[in-house]
Parts: C-alpha cells; sequence; structure tokens
C-alpha cells in the first residue's frame, strides 16, 4: 500500500513539471539602469517625415560616431569623457558596447554618421564622397551614395533625468537632384536608365565634429562622381559644399552611345539639395537646364 502512495506521489510531480513546460511563468523584467545614458535618434528624412518609418532612415546594424565631453571641456581627439565610441542601431533601439553611464554634471553630445575610426583630428577630419555614388553596400559596408551622406547632431548641456538624449541629424554636404526632360525636336523615348555624371568638383572635405562644418580642401583636385539613379529619368549625386565660379563641364549625360554636355557655375550649398532639370534636345550641344528649388532635409 505504501507502494502504491508513493507511485501516486511520483506521478503528481511528473504532471506538474509537465504543465510547468506548457504554461511557464512569465520572465522577470529587468527595469532600465537610470544612470545609463540612452539615446533618441532621429534621421533628417524622419524629422521630415515625421515618422520612423520610412525607407530612408537608419537601419538595423548602422553605426554613428559618439564623442562625450563634460559642458565646460573642449572637443578633443582624445581625454573626452567618450572618445569616438560606435553607437549601433539593433533595428529598434541604439546601444553602446559598453554602458555611458551619468554623475552629476552636465554634458555635451556630438554625433556623425557614417561611423570611421581611426580619427586623428576632430577639428579637421578628413572626408571624401564617393566618386562612384551607384556602387552597393558589402559586407556592412554603405554604398557609394549613402558613405558620402555625411550626417552631424548635438545636443548640449544635458544632464541625468529620465529621458533619452536627443540626436536631430542633420545632412553636412550637398546633393544635386536632376531630372531629364526631353526637349521638342528629341526623337523617341529615354532609357530606363542613363549614365549621369558631375564633373569638376572636389570630392575631399575636412569636418569640425564640434559643429558640423565641412570646408573644402582646397588642395585637392576636382574629379568626375557617377550619380546614382532613382527611377522615373531622376539621378542624385552627393557633392562636397563648393563654389563653382569657372563657367566649366558640370553634368553629362549619356544616353544610346550620344553624350549630352551642359557647361554651367554653380554654388554647391551645405545641407540643400539643389534641384534642376535638364531639357536634352537632339543636338547633343544644345543642352539647357531649368534650376528648380532648394531643399533642405531632403528625404531621399
Amino acid at each position: 500500500m505504501k507502494h502504491f502512495h508513493y507511485m501516486l506521489a511520483c506521478l503528481a510531480v511528473v504532471l506538474a513539471a509537465c504543465d510547468q513546460d506548457q504554461d511557464p511563468l512569465p520572465p522577470q523584467q529587468t527595469a532600465t539602469d537610470p544612470n545609463v545614458m540612452t539615446f533618441s535618434v532621429t534621421h533628417p528624412a524622419d524629422r521630415k517625415a515625421g515618422t520612423r518609418a520610412t525607407s530612408t532612415a537608419f537601419e538595423a546594424d548602422d553605426r554613428i560616431g559618439l564623442y562625450i565631453t563634460e559642458s565646460d571641456g573642449i572637443l578633443q581627439a582624445s581625454g573626452n569623457y567618450l572618445n569616438n565610441a560606435p553607437l549601433t542601431f539593433d533595428g529598434t533601439a541604439w546601444q553602446t558596447a559598453e554602458p555611458v553611464y551619468w554623475n552629476s554634471g552636465t554634458y555635451n553630445v556630438y554625433a556623425y554618421y557614417p561611423y570611421t575610426t581611426p580619427i586623428q583630428s576632430v577639428d579637421d577630419m578628413p572626408f571624401r564622397v564617393a566618386a562612384d555614388q551607384q556602387s552597393t553596400p558589402t559586407d556592412g559596408t554603405p554604398g557609394g551614395y549613402e558613405a558620402s551622406d555625411l550626417l552631424f547632431a548635438s545636443s548640449t548641456g544635458v544632464s541625468a533625468s529620465g529621458q533619452p538624449v536627443e540626436l536631430q541629424f542633420r545632412h553636412c554636404m550637398s546633393r544635386l537632384q536632376i531630372r531629364l526632360v526631353k526637349g521638342e525636336d528629341f526623337e523617341g523615348d529615354f532609357p530606363e536608365e542613363a549614365e549621369v555624371y558631375v564633373h569638376n568638383t572636389v570630392p575631399d572635405a575636412t569636418v569640425d565634429l564640434s559643429v558640423g562644418i565641412v570646408t573644402k580642401d582646397s588642395y585637392a583636385p576636382t574629379e568626375t562622381l557617377r550619380a546614382k539613379p532613382l527611377g522615373n529619368h531622376q539621378y542624385t549625386a552627393i557633392v562636397v559644399p563648393q563654389r563653382i565660379s569657372n563657367r566649366q563641364p558640370l553634368v553629362e549625360v549619356v544616353m544610346k552611345g550620344v553624350s549630352y554636355l551642359y557647361e554651367s557655375t554653380f554654388q554647391f550649398k551645405q545641407g540643400i539639395q539643389h534641384n534642376v532639370s535638364l531639357i536634352i534636345d537632339k543636338n547633343p550641344e544644345q543642352v539647357k537646364i531649368e534650376i528648380g528649388g532648394e531643399l533642405e532635409d531632403w528625404d531621399e
């Protein structure tokens, strides 16, 4: 009889264990440490659209470079409270590799994208836009266009609170948006994709990471940039802010083996998208241009 009761007791234990496996208790939630800095990051496209759900915004595994100084300190290449730490987006939130803790002081936060290392100077960080902005991402490296689109954000005088540090990014470079338009005597249709080039601009610059100001490298030579197709006969290129004072070849369109070249002076302004329409006629030497408006915080 004792043996029978023992067997019943064992069976009850097994059934209880099965019930726990089928309906486990909810895991205990761990509260966020209020002493750890968190960050709310806004892409220029998000700010314009008023939403995070855009195809042009940050994506999972994107990395931002982060510097933090005490509010009365000066941003330096090293010796700051935080030195060029990668802030990585996991698809939901931004995380540093190691927690960054508040203390009783106030801080200035500086951030830029895309992340690069090492950085020898925060006053004159070298930066170069890609020659081929059609190139695609490889092994976590941004494509040519995205890698050229330097972004900057800062938040000054911040101190410990229950709110994340706000980092609202803005564009530091200039963008040329080109739309191809058929002239009255152009015969046939445009091909789905042409080759569009931006000539005679300097692709090298230096960046002051304390304010996000870009300066053209006055000693670097001019080069040719290959623009990125956007579809619907539109193309775009990121250009270092600069003034082209002398009339010279600026935009070239190659379609069906024919080169259409437009010469002009131009001023590429920092943080501005310049909209132009190229009117393509039958004669390749009679390309005309219509200058459209200027746009901040472009969203493509």
